[in-house]
Parts: structure tokens; sequence; C-alpha cells
């Protein structure tokens, strides 16, 4: 059997968090597809041009720690807005979504282009001075020397490139629920989340 978690919504949102404990409490596989961009992005920096690091991609080994930094953050926003980077990458995510067992997929476009037939939709929120602390707490824990303002600068490029791309803009679905995070703990947040996805027929 398969069933379809989508998760979409902007950087730092918590849907990344949110998509990772909702897999593990109903024993479905994970995709997080923002490392899917990163990867190509970090590629793009090293000098391979987008379309065939796209077509290249090995997505059995993205190592999400070493595609973290900033500057692929900022790399993977600009070749997501690519039509032919995105057009390569469907087919990937879509095998995944449909796998049997279930599947949890984040991104900003799961829900609208990805899988739009997902079982459960959320589309996951936040006010943008909670993301970009989230985001800045993220970097300095992990060794990135940057300023509060640099991050939230960063957090609002990519919300105004993702949201007003072309080709499949980060927007909720029609049917999606929509879930704010910015002033719950992550506990909460979770488990909102579940009981969204359960009221949508998933058991755990």
């Amino acid at each position: 059997m398969s069933f379809t978690i989508a998760i979409d919504g902007p950087a730092a949102s918590g849907k990344g968090t949110i998509a990772r404990q909702l897999a593990a409490h109903f024993g479905f596989a994970h995709l997080d597809t923002g490392l899917l961009y990163r990867a190509v992005g970090r590629q793009m920096l090293l000098g391979v041009p987008p379309l065939e690091a796209a077509q290249g991609l090995d997505v059995t080994g993205l190592d999400a720690q070493a595609l973290r930094g900033p500057d692929v953050a900022q790399a993977a926003s600009k070749v997501a807005a690519l039509p032919e980077v995105r057009a390569a990458l469907v087919d990937v995510q879509r095998a995944f979504a449909r796998r049997s067992g279930g599947a949890v997929l984040d991104g900003r476009d799961i829900g609208t282009v990805i899988c739009p037939e997902a079982e459960a939709k959320l589309f996951v929120i936040a006010g943008a001075e909670v993301r970009a602390e989230r985001r800045w707490r993220e970097l300095v824990a992990s060794g990135h020397e940057v300023t509060q303002d640099e991050v939230l600068a960063d957090v609002l490029a990519r919300d105004a490139r993702d949201m007003n791309r072309a080709d499949a803009p980060l927007k909720p679905a029609e049917d999606a629920v929509t879930l704010d995070t910015s002033k719950m703990a992550i506990a909460d947040a979770v488990a909102e989340a579940i009981a969204i996805v359960e009221r949508a027929g998933a058991s755990g």
C-alpha cells in the first residue's frame, strides 16, 4: 500500500523536522527534496552546469550536513528556479512518493506539482523573523559566522525567489492544511501534524 504525505513551506518553517518525525511515527520513508536542489546547487558552485548536475544526481548519497551552508542554500534557490532542472528531478520525486509502505516528501511544490494526488497535504509556515532566528541558530551551531540580519535578508530573498518564480512557485495546494509553527513548540507542531495526517486516513 502507498500513502503519500506532501509537506510544503518556506525555508526554516519547520517542515523538515515535522516531515522526519511524521515519517518516524508512521513508519514511512522520507525525502527532503530540498537536498536534491542543494546537491545540484553545490555542483553548480563547483562549475558543473545545473542541468548536467540534475541529470546525474545520485539520490542515495546525499550528505545533508555538507549541503547546509548559506552559499549552497542560495545556489539551490537559483537552480530551483530553472524549469529544466525541476523537470529533471520530477520523476525521481514521484517514484519515491509512490513507493510501497508510505512516503513523506517535504519541499516547495510537493502538493501542487510533484504529488497533487497525495493523500495528506500540509503547508507549514512561520513568520520571517521567527524563521530567520531558527536558521541563524542552526548555522551558528554548525560553525558558520553569520548575523541574524544577514540570515533574515537571505530568508526574505529566498521567499521572494521561491514564491515569484514562473515554474512551480511556492504556494499551498488548494486542499492543503496550513500549519503555522510561529508560536508552537516542536512537540506541539508534530502532534498537530500527526492529527492532520490521521484525519486524512493514515494510521500510526
